[in-house]
């Protein structure tokens, strides 16, 4: 993009570290609060939604260290 003589590089989270954990993060939190809550829509571990359900799976299982991350991924995106 160009704006007023300045060129700014648009990255996705792909190519960006802290944008990828970001998004890494919040797949992991989500597919874990959904399968607490609706437990039938993560049954299936094969597949599309089983690349969820094992998220939802290594979001149980970590979880103390998957809340220090998150809190330290929001300290991060607060302040730096």
């Amino acid at each position: 993009l160009l704006i007023s003589e300045y060129v700014v590089y648009v990255q996705s989270a792909l190519f960006n570290f802290h944008s990828f954990l970001t998004v890494v993060l919040l797949v992991i939190c989500t597919c874990t609060y959904l399968k607490m809550q609706f437990p039938a829509i993560l049954e299936q571990k094969t597949g599309f939604r089983g690349f969820f359900w094992k998220a939802a799976r290594i979001g149980e299982r970590l979880s103390p260290w998957m809340s220090v991350g998150c809190f330290m991924m929001g300290v991060s995106i607060i302040f730096f």
